[in-house]
């Protein structure tokens, strides 16, 4: 299987607006987005949607919701495609200056969350739900819809009941399969802002190969490749850095103040830095000198791994039959783990979907793609990771990738080969 090609000039451009060359067209991403969350809606018996996850609200209204305290923000889709938007006081009044493509920006009542877990009483907590719910009510008989099924993106049994004692009718089943179908295939714009994010993060692969010396600690050194991305406009919600015995197991998924030594593998883990909220994972693998030839084939099985399971990867496979390409129990060390089944075994050797979310379809998992196998559509985005012991110590190598017609085309481009080498 051979590797898509991009064509002549494609790649990432520059991160900021200019009027002199296409780059990623922000209203044409929103539009499109919202396009098809409402195509896949008038599929469905639905008259409306109400969500309340961060990324499907991202994905329809464009706002950039960053998490929170629950549901002190929310969204109502109409099959009409009108939008209707919940949020803080302050959200509220700043969305309604800075988005001109919103038209109804209200109040949002948090009925879930933190809020009414702050209250410390029963009857608060019911007050919040149920005004956030005749909110709810009011704008569905405003736009027409109170009269048809709503779907509902989450499945909280107080909001659902709230909701029906406001007359309205939620379905969280075919919510959640309308906007699963929605974001899994991802237009060229949220490709776009995928490979402008894998750039980004190779501006932190650098900063950590250029500033990792002997007797910094794991935290410094994560702190300026922290710097560095946020100095090219990502925003960093996770991501970890570790180092010699930190690197095998998994054990110790959390940067610490341990002191790099002379002999260390160090591997970075880039995952959850977003891009205009699309989010990356992406894993590479340095030593600090020389590595030992242990170490050296440990990569090499690692690497070897993982581009068995992308050259698998192209539109119409199947999930089950790609997950044959990562290890079995001998290969992923199940007896070190004491682990009895590769279900036991999750974030080891596995694919996952990339996009407003770390993990969003498909999932390729010897734990459960060959029980439960879906098909690989073309535009569809993942993370593909592998990791293998050396010694005491272990590697990860991690690639971002796209689904193109003919195979896949790597997004990430940090070199792969070989472990990177510091020299110091």
């Amino acid at each position: 299987m051979a590797f898509y090609d991009r064509e002549f000039m494609d790649g990432t451009r520059g991160t900021q607006a200019v009027d002199w060359e296409q780059r990623i067209d922000t209203q044409r991403l929103r539009r499109e987005r919202t396009e098809r969350a409402l195509e896949r809606l008038r599929e469905t018996d639905l008259g409306a949607m109400l969500l309340l996850s961060d990324p499907n609200i991202r994905y329809v209204t464009g706002l950039a919701m960053t998490g929170g305290s629950g549901a002190d923000h929310y969204t109502l889709l109409t099959e009409d495609g009108d939008v209707v938007h919940w949020d803080t006081a302050d959200h509220a009044s700043n969305q309604r200056y800075n988005c001109p493509w919103l038209h109804d920006i209200r109040y949002a009542c948090p009925g879930l969350g933190n809020v009414p877990r702050a209250s410390g009483r029963e009857s608060a907590r019911q007050f919040l739900l149920e005004t956030m719910a005749e909110g709810v009510a009011e704008a569905a008989h405003e736009y027409g819809v109170a009269d048809e099924r709503l779907g509902v993106d989450v499945g909280n049994r107080g909001l659902l009941e709230a909701l029906e004692s406001q007359g309205l009718e939620p379905d969280v089943e075919t919510c959640t399969a309308v906007m699963e179908d929605a974001r899994k295939v991802k237009t060229e714009d949220e490709i776009e802002c995928l490979r402008q994010v894998a750039a980004i993060c190779e501006a932190g692969f650098q900063r950590i190969a250029d500033a990792a010396k002997p007797g910094m600690r794991e935290n410094e050194l994560w702190g300026a490749a922290v710097e560095e991305l946020w100095r090219h406009g990502a925003f960093v919600g996770g991501g970890y850095l570790t180092s010699g015995p930190n690197t095998w197991p998994k054990h110790q998924a959390n940067t610490t103040d341990r002191v790099v030594r002379p002999g260390d593998l160090v591997y970075a883990d880039f995952y959850n830095v977003g891009y205009l909220g699309y989010r990356s994972c992406y894993y590479r693998t340095f030593s600090m000198g020389e590595p030992t030839q242990e170490q050296k084939a440990a990569y090499e099985t690692a690497r070897d791994n993982l581009y068995d399971v992308l050259e698998r990867i192209e539109p119409g496979a199947t999930t089950d039959e790609i997950a044959e390409g990562f290890p079995d129990m001998e290969g992923e060390h199940a007896d070190y783990y004491e682990a009895d089944d590769h279900w036991q075994l999750t974030t080891n050797h596995w694919a996952h979907g990339l996009g407003l979310q770390l993990y969003e379809v498909p999932l390729i998992w010897r734990g459960l793609s060959p029980d439960h196998p879906i098909e690989i559509e073309e535009g569809m985005t993942m993370a593909v990771e592998t990791q293998e012991p050396a010694g005491r110590q272990g590697v990860r190598v991690e690639e971002m990738v796209v689904v193109r017609e003919n195979g896949v085309e790597i997004l990430s481009q940090w070199p792969v080969e070989e472990i990177t080498v510091i020299d110091h």
